[in-house]
């Protein structure tokens, strides 16, 4: 999904874990008609992109669409990136590799790593103070690539109602449960271990927002990671589940407007 001509910001976003695209088409739709550039992507076989799951063999792989949308962006212009929640793990490669091109990056009820500990802490917190029973229903799925075999997640149709979108119109719902894919959470993968990928030169010089949705589960989560990043700046929706861009659309699209303009 991309716009073009003339707009005042370009916003890039970026799904969490076994969406895609499709989810921001709400979000899209506003900030286009307001005059921004935006692109939503489909992150490695993830939507409506045509590799399968046993195909992306890194997590870089599985980030490369962001990386390549970052690097193809016209150097005078500056970018907002949105990231949801575990897109937030792609946001932060992207910063620390272009951070003179990103303005601002946007963290929406999301993992967001910090500088001095490797991103794959933001999934290691997740077990450890999640509630035991977060996945619920959903399902792990045996996967092999050039790392070795691993799991990949489907999330399940009674974890999207309760987890993900339970404040939600309903065909949103529906829409997420016909089109989430399998999601590997590359627990394993040796970028996610490295203390020292990300740097205070590059991912920690690029201003942060941290959006927090006031009915997520993981709210809690979410604030011991902003004790992790101090300096990040921090707003609420309130009303709005996991799934902000479904939940609470128009409060999100103005919010992030107001973010971009701030951050020129």
């Amino acid at each position: 999904m991309e716009g073009g001509g003339s707009s005042s910001k370009y916003f890039i976003l970026v799904h969490g874990l076994g969406h895609g695209a499709w989810c921001w088409y709400k979000v899209v739709t506003m900030l286009r008609s307001e005059g921004h550039r935006v692109t939503a992507l489909d992150l490695a076989a993830s939507g409506v992109h045509p590799a399968r799951i046993d195909e992306v063999h890194s997590f870089e792989d599985y980030s490369w669409p962001l990386l390549d949308a970052v690097a193809a962006a016209p150097a005078s212009e500056r970018l907002v990136l949105v990231g949801h929640s575990f897109g937030g793990l792609s946001l932060a490669l992207a910063m620390e590799r272009f951070p003179d091109k990103i303005s601002v990056a946007v963290f929406i009820a999301a993992a967001m790593p910090c500088v001095g500990k490797h991103i794959g802490i933001t999934t290691e917190l997740m077990r450890e103070k999640a509630p035991k029973d977060l996945l619920m229903d959903s399902k792990m799925i045996p996967i092999n690539n050039k790392q070795g075999p691993g799991t990949a997640i489907l999330l399940g149709p009674n974890f999207l109602a309760e987890r993900g979108y339970p404040l939600s119109p309903a065909e949103d719902l529906n829409l997420a449960k016909s089109l989430v894919r399998p999601a590997n959470q590359f627990v394993d993968d040796p970028m996610l271990k490295d203390d020292k990928l990300l740097t205070s030169a590059n991912y920690g010089s690029v201003k942060k927002v941290c959006l927090m949705a006031t009915e997520d589960e993981l709210k809690e989560l979410q604030r011991y990671m902003i004790t992790l990043s101090p300096g990040a700046e921090v707003e609420e929706i309130a009303g709005a589940d996991h799934a902000v861009m479904c939940s609470r659309p128009r409060e999100l699209s103005d919010l992030l407007a107001k973010i971009g303009s701030k951050y020129d």
